[in-house]
């Protein structure tokens, strides 16, 4: 009878935790260049009563034995890098990557952070940086006499100064790609940190050897289908329900002994 209320309350902690991993799905769904979370589940320990294949009498054996569960946990959570829908912005410094690869971040500290998230924006000193002020790497600068900035799909970053017929060219964009990016630690603001599940960056140009295109002017759409997280909440609350359900129902058995014995 406890093992039931036990076992239960893995089944709601779990639950919990997987509402938890949805609500923020949701709460994301238009945050520029998100990426979904799923959360894993693996069952605990059994208790091995009968073990199978053991002997049941001198000739013959047990088919299956008898073992008990002890319950769920959540493993861990699993970024999806499938790719969010292209949206066209009048922005000339709005970048989304259209294929493999992540912007690379200077942080504060001298570190290398990534990101999907391609609203930049220029600082005091010209230089192309996040929304949050972080530059993007390699440095690049735009002259403060230049009319408009284009760039090019595999990332050469081109202006056109006042007075001169021929653009300028002012830098060039370096993409990173990681051989497992779900191991990719989440720090927030649309930035990523490199792990040793990750693997070590490789840096390339876009457009070339297996990197994707810059597009100008776009940026990469969240990948959270609002519907299909909708039919998961509703899975985890039923689940959570039935859950519920055999608690109540242990705890009527226990009241159902104590009155009667």
């Amino acid at each position: 009878m406890m093992q039931a209320l036990w076992v239960s309350k893995t089944g709601l902690s779990a639950q919990n935790t997987r509402l938890t991993t949805i609500s923020n799905n949701l709460a994301n769904a238009a945050t520029v260049g998100f990426k979904r979370d799923d959360a894993q589940f693996e069952d605990l320990l059994y208790q091995i009563r009968a073990q199978p294949g053991a002997s049941s009498s001198q000739n013959t054996q047990l088919p299956s034995g008898m073992q008990l569960g002890t319950g769920v946990r959540v493993v861990g959570t699993t970024k999806q890098f499938t790719e969010g829908s292209l949206e066209i912005t009048q922005k000339p410094l709005d970048m989304a990557i259209n294929g493999r690869g992540f912007f690379q971040i200077l942080m504060p500290d001298g570190s290398t952070s990534y990101t999907r998230n391609g609203q930049f924006q220029v600082n005091s000193n010209g230089e192309i940086v996040t929304s949050g002020g972080l530059q993007l790497q390699p440095t690049i600068s735009l002259p403060q006499d230049a009319q408009t900035v284009t760039i090019s799909k595999d990332g050469i970053v081109e202006v056109q100064i006042a007075g001169q017929a021929a653009s300028q060219q002012v830098g060039q964009i370096q993409l990173a790609d990681f051989i497992n990016p779900t191991g990719l630690q989440a720090i927030g603001s649309n930035l990523f940190l490199e792990t040793s599940a990750s693997g070590s960056p490789q840096q390339g140009q876009p457009a070339n050897t297996g990197f994707g295109s810059v597009e100008q002017s776009t940026l990469e759409a969240s990948n959270v289908d609002v519907v299909e997280e909708m039919v998961n909440m509703i899975t985890t609350q039923r689940t959570y329900e039935m859950n519920s359900k055999v608690i109540s129902t242990a705890d009527q058995m226990l009241q159902f002994i104590t009155q009667n014995l």
